[in-house]
């Protein structure tokens, strides 16, 4: 882990947190984890914790968001659906142990419900990029039945251990657009 960026300062406290969540997880599943813990491995206290977070939950989820962010930012460096989907898998895999560990505690913060809403997101703005404006009457209901979809089948993949390479997991996804999605996206030149 890298505690300190490039400029020599200090990285901040969260992130300093969630690579010490990240060792302890190595060693221990979360739910065995503590905030103790946490913070010998960070060496910051314990007031400094709860001052960023209520529970190691929160720190999780935190720092979840943060990946997820980095996801569609590596999501959207492709030219492409696939290209970009690709680059996705690709970090989420490089990131398994931390969205292993978000997933299976999809019940903090309902998770799962979070990264629908950024994927859902993510397809609107790159549509609209193209379009001007989303066409909700006639894809919105099947952008997001496609989105669940997409989600339950990356935490099973996640929860699996990433087996599948990312090459295959996007063209999975690909594949399973529904004809009149995938048709939109042919259309604007996104598909593959």
């Amino acid at each position: 882990m890298v505690r300190t960026l490039s400029n020599g300062k200090t990285k901040d406290v969260r992130y300093r947190l969630a690579d010490a969540l990240e060792e302890c997880m190595k060693e221990v599943p979360l739910d065995k984890v503590t905030v103790r813990q946490i913070t010998g491995k960070c060496g910051v206290s314990r007031q400094t914790f709860y001052r960023n977070f209520t529970d190691k939950y929160g720190l999780l989820n935190w720092y979840f968001d943060e990946l997820l962010e980095k996801a569609f930012q590596h999501m959207g460096c492709g030219n492409t659906a696939y290209d970009s989907l690709v680059h996705k898998f690709t970090y989420i895999r490089d990131e398994k142990l931390f969205f292993k560990a978000a997933f299976k505690n999809d019940s903090q913060e309902n998770l799962r419900d979070h990264d629908i809403q950024m994927i859902i997101g993510f397809y609107r703005n790159l549509i609209s990029g193209k379009t001007g404006t989303f066409p909700e009457e006639r894809y919105g209901g099947l952008l997001e039945m496609y989105c669940v979809a997409s989600v339950h089948m990356t935490q099973q993949w996640v929860l699996k251990g990433c087996k599948t390479s990312p090459q295959d997991m996007a063209k999975l996804m690909i594949d399973a657009m529904p004809p009149k999605l995938s048709g939109l996206f042919s259309e604007l030149g996104i598909l593959d």
